[in-house]
């Protein structure tokens, strides 16, 4: 068993503070950023276009996961304190939220250069593994979204939350969202499923949907929500849904590959 008792601050300059949660996002996109144009832009125009479209897709990550986080997990609470919406550093983020910000930006940032959206979010796709990598572990660091109680061997106990011993579900999710989540996708685009726009992108759906479901059932859920409809959480709630999306486009771009 271990002991979890990080400090969330990484450096520290008198008042000024680094927190583990920024440096995640900043080497997610870094390292995203850079493995894409390396590895995974096959058309030029794209490629030249690359750079300023991340900077949009910054901006959807943070503002879609902001906004997400308020109107899937705390709207009552914002509802009546909305200033506290714009104080993204006391924490709050959500990843579906962030999911649909890069989304829309995706596409307006396509249509505005007569670009398919669909190839732009398959690049994400294939690298936004490597963010969640990072923000899971960050997560851990902070003791936040946090276990349920266990006496397995490999339980830690969150100094910061209390005496308990936890399950590890962060490490969970950053095993299984982002470094199996990674393996797959590039298994996939060997196989040549990167060829049809769009075929990336539902696989990412899927199946970060299904190991987010899963991991779910040892995490604790937001306090202020708890368990839902049929005991399930808030994450599990919009996993079906991202879920289902990702089968509907799966099964409508796969006939186009049949056709390639």
């Amino acid at each position: 068993m271990f002991t979890n008792n990080f400090d969330p601050v990484a450096i520290q300059i008198f008042s000024f503070e680094i927190r583990w949660y920024s440096l995640a996002y900043i080497l997610g996109i870094l390292v995203g950023w850079l493995m894409s144009k390396k590895f995974f832009i096959s058309k030029e125009k794209i490629y030249e276009r690359f750079d300023d479209y991340v900077t949009f897709v910054i901006l959807g990550i943070i503002i879609g996961g902001r906004l997400g986080y308020v109107l899937f997990y705390n709207l009552g609470y914002y509802s009546n304190n909305l200033v506290d919406i714009f104080k993204i550093w006391q924490g709050g983020m959500s990843f579906h939220g962030g999911l649909l910000g890069v989304v829309f930006v995706s596409i307006w940032f396509a249509k505005k250069n007569n670009d398919n959206p669909l190839a732009y979010l398959d690049i994400i796709a294939l690298v936004a593994p490597i963010g969640i990598f990072f923000g899971r572990i960050s997560n851990f660091i902070n003791s936040e979204l946090y276990g349920t109680v266990t006496n397995i061997p490999w339980a830690v106990k969150f100094v910061q939350v209390d005496n308990l011993y936890r399950h590890p579900s962060q490490l969970y999710e950053a095993s299984l969202e982002g470094i199996a989540l990674f393996i797959i996708l590039l298994y996939f685009r060997k196989l040549g499923y990167f060829k049809v726009p769009g075929l990336i992108s539902a696989l990412f759906l899927i199946f970060y949907s299904l190991f987010r479901f899963f991991t779910e059932f040892f995490r604790v859920p937001d306090e202020h929500l708890g368990y839902l409809s049929l005991n399930l959480t808030m994450g599990q709630i919009i996993s079906i849904i991202v879920f289902f999306v990702g089968i509907y486009l799966f099964v409508k771009k796969n006939e186009d590959k049949r056709q390639v």
